[in-house]
């Protein structure tokens, strides 16, 4: 009797999905009940939480320009992965088209740099 190839896969899953249920559910049973106002506090990274007005105000446009950049140079970087792995069989064409496209990358980070937009003032 042959095995599927998944089982092992599925039971992993399965595994890793129960452990995680049973260290949400019985964290609040043995975990320590000593509350005081810092730990109820948002946690800013030591820094003392600036307060915000209701509904959570206005973010400058630099924190989405930045977040564009980086789904910009993360896409690339997933281009680059398969890119590598069937690089042999691509040959000089596909040498010749990953050129390319990293010079085209490259074009558009040197205008954003020469603009500013990686500064974060």
């Amino acid at each position: 009797m042959t095995l599927n190839p998944y089982v092992p896969i599925v039971g992993l899953l399965i595994l890793g999905a129960l452990f995680a249920l049973f260290s949400v559910s019985i964290a609040p049973i043995v975990g320590p009940k000593r509350y005081n106002r810092a730990k109820l506090d948002a946690y800013e990274c030591g820094i003392e939480p600036a307060p915000q007005p209701i509904g959570g105000g206005r973010f400058p446009v630099k924190f989405y320009l930045t977040a564009m950049l980086f789904i910009v140079f993360d896409i690339e970087t997933i281009f680059l992965y398969p890119w590598a792995v069937s690089f042999e069989a691509l040959g000089l064409f596909g040498f010749v088209e990953m050129v390319l496209f990293i010079v085209t990358v490259f074009i558009a980070y040197t205008y954003v740099w020469r603009r500013g937009g990686l500064n974060w003032d």
